[in-house]
């Protein structure tokens, strides 16, 4: 790729030429099942960066290629964060996720995720992200993952890098293909469970979900340890938080079900998830009880479901 772009009028220019619409926001890779929703357990993310201009149809394959050219050359973290929120806000025509990839930026804008500056760092996540909203593009941001992995756990608490990192692994969630590189920070993302506010809780949960409705990851999810889980079984907790963690203990309790008892209650510390849902716990089923009365009809289905799977 050719180096040295100079920083132009026209160049500024295309800094700021898209508008985001969802409705040509096609994703062409999460499609584990027929449909994408938390009652299936499955969520991805989209992230939007703010108010844009009107023109919908400014930058073509050539503006793109200089944009990744410039951001390649020049070491300036505003103009940086600038180009890296551009071609985030591109990536919502998924023709552009494909152009991006072939002109090699998907490579270029990773390279950004190492950066020293944590607002380019983020910025850079917010791009990958949303350009993981691709099956081909996935296949080559797969070699990010666990570097996103200790960016998560290295970035402070409920920090925007933070939750950045966490919304491009629910993306990379969506299917089974890339969780065993997760593996290893599923101690970390209950961590964050317990410690993070609700958006925090939030996006960590997302990415619990996903993981929990792959069999494969019920071993590593059942010995983790989560002081915190029950806590959140409460009327009172934010219904985004309760909902996702409602979903995540019916994956466990499906993919326990269908194991026709191949698990054995000795391979689990008393600490463990495994003991906390299956073993004799009288704190998880009151509250389970207590939730029958939740206000939501949502809160109440989840539950009334994970009741008749026991």
């Amino acid at each position: 790729m050719q180096r040295g772009v100079l920083l132009t009028d026209q160049n500024l220019t295309m800094l700021g030429t898209v508008q985001m619409q969802h409705k040509k926001m096609v994703p062409q890779c999460l499609q584990p099942n027929e449909e994408m929703t938390l009652g299936n357990g499955f969520e991805y993310t989209f992230f939007e960066n703010g108010d844009l201009p009107k023109s919908t149809d400014s930058l073509d394959a050539n503006h793109l290629q200089k944009l990744i050219q410039l951001l390649e050359s020049t070491d300036d973290p505003l103009i940086q964060e600038q180009i890296l929120v551009t071609l985030s806000n591109s990536a919502a025509f998924s023709v552009n996720q494909d152009i991006i990839r072939n002109l090699d930026g998907l490579s270029v804008i990773g390279k950004m995720v190492s950066d020293s500056i944590p607002k380019v760092k983020e910025k850079a996540l917010n791009a990958l992200n949303n350009l993981s909203m691709n099956v081909k593009n996935q296949e080559e941001l797969k070699e990010y993952i666990v570097h996103v992995c200790r960016e998560i756990e290295s970035s402070p608490l409920d920090s925007e890098l933070q939750l950045a990192g966490l919304r491009l692994l629910t993306n990379m969630s969506v299917t089974n293909n890339y969780h065993p590189m997760m593996t290893r920070s599923i101690p970390y993302f209950f961590h964050l469970l317990s410690e993070g506010n609700e958006r925090t809780q939030i996006q960590v949960l997302k990415v619990l979900v996903n993981l929990s409705a792959n069999p494969a990851m019920t071993r590593h999810l059942l010995s983790s340890q989560a002081p915190s889980l029950l806590s959140l079984f409460d009327n009172f907790i934010n219904k985004d938080v309760l909902l996702r963690a409602l979903v995540f203990v019916t994956n466990l309790n499906k993919n326990m079900k269908n194991a026709r008892g191949a698990t054995i209650q000795d391979q689990y510390n008393e600490d463990s998830i495994f003991s906390t849902l299956f073993g004799d716990s009288t704190q998880y089923a009151q509250k389970l009880a207590s939730l029958l009365h939740h206000p939501d009809t949502e809160v109440k289905e989840q539950v009334v479901k994970i009741i008749t799977q026991q």
